[in-house]
Formats: C-alpha cells, sequence, structure tokens
C-alpha cells in the first residue's frame, strides 16, 4: 500500500478522473471528482459506509492515477467517454443498468433533437454516455445549450419559432432561422464536448473567432464569443461537487460524532425525534432516519399523539416509548444514536421511556438557541466517562458548561458533527410540522356537513357544489333540498338544519 499512499498525498483539489489500477497495471476503475484529493482519498477511509463491492474495489487497487480537468463538466464527460473506452470491470460490477443515462442526438435526421434516455438503440443516432448520474448531465446540458442551442423534440403543427429560440436555446429550424447545415456545425461541436475534448474545441471556436472578426464578419465574431463565454462559464459551474463535497463532510462528521461522543464506530443508524401541536391541538411527534449520515426516507415514520394538552416533555415521552416496542424494534431495527429536539427536559423524559424499555441506545439532544449537545451524564451513554468526554470536546474548541446531571458542549458552527446534527433536527422539524399541518388543515376543512346523519362523502360533495358553501346548505329550504337529494332525504335534512338555526 505504500505506492498508493504515496499517491494518496500527491492528489491536486481539482475536478478530474481517477484510475484504480490492480496490481498488473490494468484499470479495475474509472470514477469522476470535483475534488480529486477528497474523492479518491474517501475510499481509504475507516469510516466510509460498508459496502461488499467497494470494499473488495479497495483490496485490489495497487495503484491510482488521474487526469486533472478545468470542470465538472469536463470530468462528467470524460469519465463517461473513458468508461466505455475500457469498460472497467468494477465500474459494471458497482453501478445497476437501470441507473445508466444516454445522450441521443440525431444527427442524421432532418430535423436533429438532443435528448436523454435509458437504452440505446440501433437507429443512426449518436449515442453517448452512459452516466449514473443523470441529474448532472442534465444540469450540463442546459449550460451547453447556450453554446450550442438544439432542439429537444419535434415540432407539431406548430407554425411559429418556439420560446427556447427567443432564449437563445433553439435553433429555429422550423422557420429557417438556422440552415440544417449550421444546425449540424454546431451539434459537431457539442459532440466534440461530450467527448471529453474541451480544450481543442475551445481552441478552434477561438481561432474561427479571430478569422470572422479579421473578415469583418463581426456578427459571426460575436456569435463565437459568446460561445467561447458560455464554455468558459462551465468552470464556475456546480454540477455534482455540492453532493459529493456533502457526503464527504458528512462522512466525516460521523467519525468526529463517534470520537465526541465515544462510540466504538460512528453511528450508522441515527434518529431524529421532534415534537409539533399548536396549543396542544393535533399534536404529532416525528422520527427521521438518516443512514451513513444520509436521509433514509423511506425510514420516516409519524406518530399521532395519544396525550392531550400542551406538554411536550410527555408527548417526547410517549413517542420513544412507543418508537421502543418489541414491534417496532423487530419491524424497524435499532438505532446506533438517537438525537431528541430539545433541551434538558425533552433528553431526560426521552431516556427515561428508553430505560422503562430496557434498551441502552446512545441518546443525546440538541438545543435550538445555541445549537449546544445535550448530554446527561448517566443517562446518554452507557458507561460514559464524563472526564473525558470534556477533555476531547476541548480539543475540539468546545465551550462547555456543566450542572450536576447534564454537560452542555457548543462546538464551533463550522464543525462537521455539528452541521449533521443541525441537518437532523431540521429534518425531524419539518417532518413534524408537515404532519401536524395535514392534520390542521383537515380539522379546519371539517364542514358542520359531516355531523349530518345519512349523509355521505359524495352527497356532501354534491349538495356544496350545487350550493357553494355549507352555510349556504343549511340556510336553504325544503324544496332547494330535496331537488338536489330528494324527497324523504331532503325533508330530513331540513328538520335537522331547523334545529341548528
Amino acid at each position: 500500500m505504500s505506492r498508493v499512499e504515496d499517491k494518496l498525498k500527491q492528489l491536486p483539489t481539482t475536478p478530474g478522473v481517477y484510475f484504480h489500477k490492480d496490481k498488473t497495471g490494468d484499470i479495475i476503475y474509472i470514477g469522476k471528482a470535483a475534488n480529486l484529493r477528497n474523492r479518491v482519498r474517501s475510499y481509504f477511509q475507516k469510516s466510509r459506509a460498508f459496502d461488499t463491492k467497494t470494499d473488495i474495489l479497495v483490496s485490489e487497487i495497487a495503484d491510482i492515477d488521474w487526469t486533472p480537468v478545468e470542470t465538472e463538466a469536463d470530468a462528467l464527460f470524460l469519465e463517461a467517454e473513458l468508461v466505455r473506452r475500457y469498460r472497467p470491470r468494477f465500474n459494471i460490477l458497482l453501478r445497476d443498468d437501470k441507473s445508466l443515462q444516454y445522450v441521443r442526438i440525431d444527427y442524421k435526421s432532418d430535423y436533429p433533437t438532443v435528448t436523454m434516455v435509458r437504452r440505446p438503440l440501433d437507429d443512426g443516432a449518436e449515442y453517448f454516455g452512459p452516466y449514473v448520474n443523470g441529474f448532472a448531465v442534465k444540469k450540463a446540458l442546459r449550460f451547453l445549450r447556450r453554446a450550442f442551442p438544439y432542439a429537444i423534440s419535434r415540432p407539431s403543427g406548430q407554425k411559429r419559432t418556439s420560446l427556447y429560440y427567443h432564449l437563445g436555446l433553439d435553433p429555429g429550424l422550423e422557420e429557417g432561422k438556422t440552415s440544417l447545415s449550421e444546425y449540424r456545425t454546431s451539434l459537431r461541436k457539442l459532440m466534440q464536448y461530450l467527448r471529453g475534448d474541451r480544450v481543442r474545441l475551445m481552441r478552434d471556436i477561438e481561432r474561427e473567432m479571430k478569422r470572422a472578426a479579421k473578415a469583418k464578419d463581426f456578427e459571426q465574431a460575436a456569435h463565437y464569443r459568446n460561445q467561447l463565454q458560455a464554455l468558459q462559464s462551465l468552470s464556475r459551474q456546480i454540477l455534482f461537487s455540492d453532493r459529493e463535497l456533502q457526503d464527504a463532510s458528512k462522512d466525516q462528521a460521523l467519525v468526529d460524532l463517534a470520537d465526541l461522543l465515544g462510540l466504538s464506530r460512528p453511528p450508522g443508524r441515527i434518529e431524529g425525534f421532534d415534537i409539533s401541536h399548536m396549543q396542544g391541538t393535533d399534536n404529532v411527534a416525528s422520527m427521521v432516519v438518516f443512514a451513513a449520515g444520509l436521509p433514509d426516507k423511506a425510514g420516516y415514520r409519524k406518530f399521532k399523539m395519544r396525550l392531550g394538552g400542551n406538554d411536550d416533555f410527555a408527548h417526547m415521552a410517549e413517542t420513544i416509548k412507543r418508537r421502543l416496542r418489541d414491534e417496532n424494534v423487530k419491524r424497524w431495527g435499532l438505532a446506533d444514536l438517537m438525537l431528541v429536539d430539545g433541551g434538558k427536559g425533552q433528553l431526560a423524559a426521552a431516556i427515561a421511556s428508553r430505560d422503562e424499555r430496557g434498551k441502552s441506545i446512545p441518546m443525546v439532544g440538541l438545543a435550538k438557541r445555541q445549537e449546544e449537545i445535550i448530554i446527561h451524564r448517566v443517562g446518554s451513554i452507557e458507561k460514559l466517562d464524563t472526564a473525558k468526554l470534556i477533555n476531547r470536546a476541548r480539543k475540539l474548541n468546545a465551550f462547555i458548561t456543566e450542572s450536576p446531571d447534564f454537560i452542555n458542549i457548543e462546538l464551533p458552527k463550522d464543525s462537521h458533527a455539528v452541521k449533521l446534527l443541525q441537518r437532523i433536527r431540521d429534518e425531524s422539524h419539518r417532518f413534524a410540522v408537515s404532519y401536524h399541518s395535514t392534520l390542521k388543515r383537515g380539522r379546519q376543512t371539517a364542514s358542520i356537513l359531516d355531523e349530518v346523519p345519512g349523509i355521505g362523502p359524495l352527497t356532501r360533495k354534491k349538495l356544496i357544489r350545487h350550493f357553494g358553501s355549507a352555510k349556504a346548505v343549511i340556510n336553504a329550504d325544503t324544496k332547494e333540498l330535496q331537488t338536489v337529494v330528494g324527497a324523504n332525504r331532503g325533508r330530513q335534512m331540513a328538520e335537522y338544519f331547523m334545529n341548528l338555526r
């Protein structure tokens, strides 16, 4: 591994494409990166999420090479071209064919279009890919469309140029704004870029711009200048690094969190809990799940509180008690760490319910005001050494306040651990408020017609549609009601409403 370790030290922080090689020098995996150093090093971090296929890949890496590029778009398209050329075996093993996408350009058509497809066909069109990150490719194509306007579909019965033409994104073939030969020339440049040949392409465009300016064809020179500027602007666009760097940050956050709390390993599953209500009505709780630092929305759960009133402590106790029922533990498993949105009171109530269920899951709180991590000296973490905890927190430049039962740790605001806990807390809050709003909306829109005996949903809708509102239904006379719901039911409703007036 010494060769690999040496290479890891030399990695640049620029975008690029990296190559993992085995001991024979064969390329076994090709990947792209917005930051080569962060991305490639992440393969060798002990804290990364465990995955059998990736573990096998890492065990076979004997050497690493890379090609730095200027933009994320360059890395995106160069990766696809090289994977297609070398077909490394781990690129096939680690990817699900259902997620792959291709850029399709029917260049030879009399009305060429550029589209994204799942499967290439033998139809004479040009295909580029495959791409795993379809989101980033679509984003890159939107920027490239400014440099090389293209059509995304053939117009049917359209007599005027599309809005896209007026925005500078479509060639306007239907009205002859651009000739087919000119359009195909533009598409050839787009295809050159998709093949990863950006440097030569920009050099050619710059040469054409100077030639047009020398011939005093300033309109054409301006066109080439705009193409160059559009391509240069790609260096300032974030196509996939927002997700890539976010993942790396979360990965480090899990390591920091485990170090701070003295956990034996980074928490693979973190559950966040919050309560939402309005003055003691429509009380609900949320449980969100983060797996390996990322939201696992399939694991989210919501609870409608059985206890009434405005008591967050009691509601948090009820939530944890219901979460840790035997049947729920069997279906959902157990968390490696539980995060309670709130301060000392909410955390103490949650710990009491956890202990009542006989579980020993680490549990901490996050107070909103100063974003303090709240830790119960006895109940938060089994066999917690508080002296060591305080020393670890001080090494992270934390501000610490102590009380007989609790330790409050305020980490620096740019701490990876704090950012992850904030993200979990905010997501649990969002999910709880969303459920509360749904219940509140349903209660507010409940009509007095719901209480009328013998009236079902379809009849209620029919009455509201005819009279315009529940109030108008109540004030309608017997004959009006009978014309809508029939003689017997109309008479019964009129008698019922008479008692309400």
